[in-house]
């Protein structure tokens, strides 16, 4: 059952959005023993409901540490039903269980039961989202406000220091995250894509000339795709989706993107942090996690780690090969793996 808070929040929530029926589902429910699951509610400013999935221990009568997800890139939800086979969802569905510990996850605009079009949501708008529920967690009389943890993984293991706004933060983990520019970031996926689908080496670096003309218009001089094609007709090769959106997201979103200073976010951190980068992952640099780590040392040393995770993926997914990261042929789900990430929350509670 929800506390009177949490009821109280919801209620407030709904009544600024004027929503007289809930959020449908559309998932099937998530349970697990002892846990209570709460599907809530969180209106934001323009009157869109968030879906929130929150768990916590039943029979806790103490205040518990919380793990926050900040999620990833992409348009697809964080819900994690019981016939869930995706590698996060079984992280998500492994902390959910982890003793001692309460979960919140956010569903962005126009994903799973949210309201909206992430097609059409900018990252700032995004942010905004995440911000809105963090500050919810002091309404929960379950979450202890000095012991909350951010699980970030993809996109949000890179953003994950904005999402606070100067509230306590107990620790970090993050999974597959980026810390330089996003035009550098870019040019760094491009190199690998290229390779791995199959691009001569000699011809590589002609090719890169391309991709550099085409992210320096997009995301240093900030113009837009279909301008760019316009004049060079040729880039537009290089691009995934019409000229309106990448990767499901609006050209905003990575023009706002490039605007951040996440080295400067980061060597800011004072707090634990564990970051993770798969062995097989080609979207996401090792360097920006061993630099997020030794930014954080450099504040606190000791206070961060660093691991290389064998034969895995961009978020866990066990693979037998790079190559076979990049098709998508996953393996099963390497259950170690939670093991590994739920122990370190529970050292550091």
């Amino acid at each position: 059952m929800k506390t009177n808070a949490a009821l109280l929040v919801t209620f407030l929530l709904l009544a600024q959005a004027g929503a007289a029926a809930p959020l449908p589902r559309k998932t099937a429910d998530e349970s697990y023993p002892g846990v209570t699951v709460q599907y809530e509610e969180m209106a934001l400013p323009a009157g869109q409901r968030l879906r929130l999935i929150v768990t916590h221990p039943s029979s806790t009568r103490s205040r518990l540490p919380v793990i926050f997800v900040a999620g990833w890139l992409s348009c697809d939800s964080i819900a994690a039903p019981p016939n869930s086979l995706g590698a996060p969802q079984q992280l998500f569905r492994a902390l959910a269980q982890l003793p001692g510990f309460a979960t919140v996850r956010m569903d962005k605009p126009g994903v799973g039961d949210s309201e909206g079009d992430c097609g059409a949501t900018d990252f700032d708008s995004e942010l905004a989202a995440y911000r809105q529920a963090f500050r919810h967690l002091a309404d929960y009389s379950f979450a202890d406000p000095q012991r909350v943890f951010v699980l970030g993984l993809s996109n949000g293991a890179g953003f994950a220091p904005l999402v606070a706004q100067g509230a306590p933060v107990r620790g970090y983990v993050v999974i597959g995250g980026w810390i330089k520019t996003w035009f550098e970031h870019m040019l760094e996926i491009e190199r690998r894509r290229l390779a791995l689908s199959g691009t001569p080496a000699s011809a590589l670096n002609a090719r890169m000339q391309d991709v550099e003309q085409l992210y320096g218009a997009y995301l240093l001089e900030q113009q837009s795709p279909r301008s760019i094609f316009a004049r060079r007709p040729a880039l537009q090769a290089l691009w995934e989706g019409d000229p309106e959106h990448q990767y499901e997201r609006p050209v905003s979103y990575y023009q706002q993107l490039q605007r951040l200073d996440l080295m400067q976010a980061w060597a800011a951190v004072k707090v634990p942090l564990l970051a993770l980068h798969g062995e097989f992952d080609w979207i996401m640099s090792r360097a920006d996690l061993e630099l997020m780590a030794e930014l954080v040392n450099h504040n606190a040393p000791g206070a961060a780690r660093f691991m290389e995770l064998p034969r895995t993926g961009h978020t866990l997914e066990h693979y037998a090969s790079l190559e076979d990261a990049y098709a998508g042929k996953a393996l099963a789900f390497d259950a170690e793996l939670a093991r590994q990430i739920g122990a370190w929350f529970t050292q550091q509670r």
